[in-house]
């Protein structure tokens, strides 16, 4: 079987076997921890320019269905597996992985030691990656290094407009309709607007570049800010948007990407993590209640504020709420003089845990608490 090359920007490289597409990609390589749910984090749009390392040895022994895709399509640059299923062993599945990625044009490789690139990566950091196979493959070693090294970086860039819907639509609430929410997509999983309609919300789903007449306009209780992927320092009109929703003091509810705007919404600072939160393991500590979640994660940028009590912002004060117990990140914010919240982690939690689920219940009670008037 025709070889493959995966390097990276330091020249590190890899050699393994084609595993789905054959050709040529490039990307950032990250590496997720979760032991299932491949088809969700492949179909997450915050995955979008990256290549994804599975730490998991064993991949695609489920096969891919019908019904757990979280976006239209596949939006990683390049998977990474140790050891491929031979064959699909579920009753619910309908294609075998390598089919799927093959026939969506991801580019991946196979047999490569991934517990090796997941520590070099560790050690190392996040960085620039190719996957080469088929004739590509057969590059000379410094052909396809400069190729990884002429991609462009994540720092800087601005994506959310990439994934985001080309149209607004609405998804019913489930049962009576308690609420509206305008949902503003920047890389949405269609999991979460499924857990608000649970509820009773009528959710509107609405283009990243939607200004706030576009939110108003849906007759929203709340707004929501979806996960996405990209540096949240490059993404300039969902803050001014969002600033705009605080100032009228709708309630806002955000997740992932979503947190990490509320927080260059109320003037703090945004960084890159080393190598990021990835995969559905992560402990979390939610100081409000001193509960312990374990949780599911993707992002490679983290909210820089202070963690030793309240700080004054433009519209009021805000603390950090939750906190990752791996690395101390901030995970978490809670605006004390408005009604607004947001977490980095994804409550949604398509393939799980449910530990956060909690956090849907606690924006519907926060939608009803200031439709009554009280704001405190």
């Amino acid at each position: 079987m025709t070889d493959a090359v995966l390097v990276l920007e330091d020249a590190r490289t890899w050699r393994g076997r084609p595993y789905g597409a054959v050709g040529a990609t490039v990307g950032e390589a990250v590496f997720s921890t979760g032991m299932t749910g491949y088809q969700e984090t492949l179909t997450d749009p915050s995955y979008h320019r990256q290549v994804v390392v599975m730490t998991a040895p064993h991949i695609g022994n489920t096969g891919v269905n019908d019904e757990d895709g979280e976006s239209r399509r596949m939006w990683v640059a390049g998977f990474v597996v140790r050891d491929p299923a031979r064959r699909a062993s579920s009753w619910r599945s309908r294609r075998e992985l390598v089919d799927e990625l093959a026939a969506q044009g991801v580019v991946g490789i196979s047999g490569v030691d991934t517990r090796a690139l997941t520590r070099h990566l560790r050690e190392r950091g996040a960085m620039r990656v190719g996957v080469f196979s088929g004739d590509d493959a057969l590059r000379s070693d410094e052909e396809l290094l400069a190729v990884v090294r002429g991609a462009p970086p994540m720092t800087g860039a601005d994506l959310c407009g990439e994934v985001s819907t080309d149209a607004a639509y609405v998804v019913p609430a489930i049962g009576d309709r308690r609420f509206t929410v305008a949902a503003v997509d920047l890389g949405i999983k269609a999991m979460t607007p499924h857990r608000l309609a649970q509820r009773g919300v009528e959710v509107h789903v609405v283009p990243a570049t939607a200004t706030i007449e576009d939110l108003l306009a849906t007759g929203a209780d709340g707004v929501f800010f979806s996960n996405g992927p990209g540096d949240p320092g490059a993404a300039g009109h969902p803050v001014e948007l969002l600033r705009e929703v605080l100032d009228r003091r709708l309630p806002f509810f955000g997740i992932c990407f979503g947190n990490q705007l509320l927080g260059r919404a109320l003037g703090f600072g945004t960084y890159k993590l080393g190598y990021g939160h990835r995969g559905i393991n992560q402990p979390v500590l939610d100081r409000l209640t001193g509960k312990v979640e374990v949780t599911a994660h993707n992002h490679g940028f983290a909210v820089d504020a202070p963690l030793d009590g309240p700080a004054d912002t433009p519209f009021g004060r805000a603390e950090v709420s939750h906190l990752c117990l791996n690395d101390g990140v901030v995970e978490g914010l809670r605006c004390l003089d408005a009604p607004a919240f947001s977490v980095q982690y994804h409550p949604e939690a398509a393939a799980g845990p449910h530990d956060a689920a909690y956090l849907f219940d606690r924006f519907v009670d926060l939608m009803g608490t200031t439709r009554s008037g009280d704001h405190a």
